[in-house]
């Protein structure tokens, strides 16, 4: 039988106070963290752990199948370790592998070892995410509070005690994240469930803002959840990147945080799709950008940016 569990990870500030955990059902989970980590430190934990206790359970021959709302730890496993590892756990450019201790942890860990990844939406709605995303949370905030650390009861499933009774009773978190007040902040942005009074083009707006903070750069899941899968970029160097190459690049080195200075126009240019220019500014200066939104059936998606520097004066 596949064992389903979802995984997640979290950084108050990324990098901040961090927690991670892995989540099967409210008498089987696990929470653990740092006082001081990145959001992608904490979702490759979060699966080590799963592993690892899965594995001191007895069940590393059982299936088993993990959620994550993170593409940075899919694609480490899925698509870029193999590279990394031809190229002595260096990246293509020749940069070491960042969190190299936690992805060699990982390779050795789902070698041999029947491990499926499914990419699930963050903060839309999934049940098992939403409780593993709680957790991870509570982790963080709790480091930053200085306050007790939930750790959970661990891999509970057909273990019993010495004298043979079932599991103890689940460790509980409150189910829902109105529960923990002010313990949980909000999502960075949330683009699905707003109101109704909000004019596509103020959405695409504040969709843009959202996208040049660097605390929503440096999370690949949130930034996947706004790209098209046909996503290009030309960057104000005359790069062209895809949506993978972008995620990649972003979850590894995350670019420095902009500012939209000022909204030149929002321009309908078919059904479904607008044209946003506007001028912006970094740690390398002023820039005139344009970028596609279009809509698809699960909220606006950013198909095509491009940056142009501005002249000095």
């Amino acid at each position: 039988m596949t064992i389903v569990a979802a995984a997640d990870g979290s950084a108050l500030g990324n990098p901040g106070p961090a927690g991670w955990a892995w989540y099967v059902d409210d008498g089987c989970w696990a929470s653990g963290g740092w006082p001081h980590g990145t959001n992608n430190q904490g979702e490759l934990m979060a699966v080590i752990d799963l592993l690892e206790q899965t594995a001191a359970a007895g069940l590393a021959d059982e299936p088993l199948k993990v959620l994550c709302d993170s593409q940075y730890v899919i694609n480490t496993i899925t698509k870029w370790m193999p590279g990394w590892k031809r190229k002595g756990w260096r990246k293509a450019d020749g940069s070491p592998v960042m969190n190299l201790e936690l992805v060699q942890r990982l390779d050795r860990l789902v070698a041999g070892r029947d491990v499926a990844f499914e990419w699930v939406k963050g903060h839309a709605g999934h049940s098992l995410n939403e409780a593993a995303d709680l957790r991870a949370r509570a982790v963080a905030t709790a480091y930053q509070r200085g306050a007790e650390i939930p750790t959970g009861p661990g891999w509970t499933k057909g273990v019993t005690d010495a004298s043979g009774e079932a599991s103890p009773a689940p460790v509980t978190l409150p189910a829902s994240r109105d529960e923990f007040g002010d313990a949980l902040p909000p999502a960075l942005f949330d683009h699905l469930g707003e109101e109704a009074a909000e004019s596509d083009e103020d959405a695409v707006v504040r969709l843009e803002r959202a996208l040049l903070r660097t605390q929503v750069r440096a999370d690949p899941s949130r930034v996947a959840e706004l790209l098209h899968p046909e996503f290009e970029e030309i960057g104000s160097s005359g790069r062209h990147w895809d949506r993978e190459t972008t995620l990649q690049t972003l979850a590894e080195a995350p670019e420095s945080e902009a500012e939209l200075t000022a909204v030149l126009g929002v321009s309908r240019v078919a059904d479904g799709a607008l044209l946003l220019l506007y001028e912006a500014t970094d740690a390398r200066g002023a820039s005139r950008r344009s970028s596609l939104w279009v809509q698809t059936a699960t909220g606006w998606r950013l198909r095509f940016h491009q940056g142009t520097p501005l002249a000095d004066g």
